[in-house]
């Protein structure tokens, strides 16, 4: 196993960018210490909840190794992809018939190349927008896009969405993240996480678990937390996160994460 080279993985949203505080790019401050971690000999990856179309123009050339997107059901290394977990045809078939009968429920196909939205969902699309998401490479013809789905992603004004944010996470076979009162709902294959999509990276590149870390501040971080050696915690993480840190960092705000690679990691003073 290569022992000397560090694998650090880090969540987006309240991690790399505040968007809370709707400053949707890296501070200076974070992007030159990943500059530092690679420079160092290093590697740094993304691990998000988003499909690559969702990432912007500053996360996709040049800084990042890899990318372990949508909760690891599609894992990229040097430009390739070394892992990808679908739904089949039929699960999704299911999850429409669900959701098509519910008012106000609007939703995309998210696969490991792609986004497809229909036309009609607007208001979908002005959330994405005001995440500066450049929606203009979205498909939006529906026909043929239950192949290859990686992960859904539903929105709704309703909370709850009628009932249905519950019967989604219920069906066998998926998981998923919920937010804003169960008014977005995320929905994937249950067999796949951050965690197991750091595994893939990891054994694709010979590194230790003990030289690994990461760096989150979501629900959807817990199992990247127990894989990598090192949990490394945003300050304005959620508490039950919190729980599987070896270190908290600073928060999003304070620049937590240059904190963290060079304190915890580059051992800077």
């Amino acid at each position: 196993m290569n022992a000397k080279r560090k694998a650090v993985f880090f969540d987006i949203d309240g991690t790399l960018i505040d968007t809370v505080n709707f400053k949707l790019t890296m501070t200076p401050a974070v992007r030159g210490a990943i500059e530092q971690l690679r420079e160092a000999g290093h590697y740094a990856f993304i691990a998000s909840g988003r499909p690559y179309l969702f990432l912007n123009p500053e996360l996709r050339k040049g800084l990042f190794d890899g990318f372990v997107l949508m909760n690891g059901a599609s894992v990229w290394l040097h430009g390739k992809n070394i892992a990808s977990h679908t739904l089949s045809k039929d699960k999704v078939r299911e999850i429409l018939r669900l959701v098509k009968g519910t008012p106000d429920i609007e939703y995309v196909f998210e696969r490991g190349d792609s986004v497809c939205i229909r036309q009609e969902f607007q208001k979908f699309l002005a959330f994405y927008d005001s995440l500066t998401i450049d929606t203009s490479a979205f498909t939006r013809e529906e026909s043929d896009s239950l192949a290859g789905v990686c992960k859904m992603e539903f929105f709704s004004e309703t909370p709850g969405m009628h009932g249905v944010a519950d019967q989604l996470l219920a069906l066998p076979g998926l998981t998923g993240v919920t937010a804003w009162e169960q008014r977005f709902v995320e929905l994937y294959a249950a067999n796949v996480s951050k965690g197991t999509g750091i595994e893939n990276v990891l054994s694709a590149l010979g590194i230790d678990r003990a030289d690994s870390y990461a760096f989150g501040d979501g629900l959807n971080d817990i199992e990247m937390m127990d894989t990598v050696g090192h949990a490394l915690v945003m300050g304005n993480g959620i508490p039950e996160l919190k729980k599987h840190a070896e270190s908290v960092v600073p928060p999003v705000s304070a620049d937590g994460v240059a904190y963290g690679i060079l304190h915890e990691i580059l051992n800077k003073k």
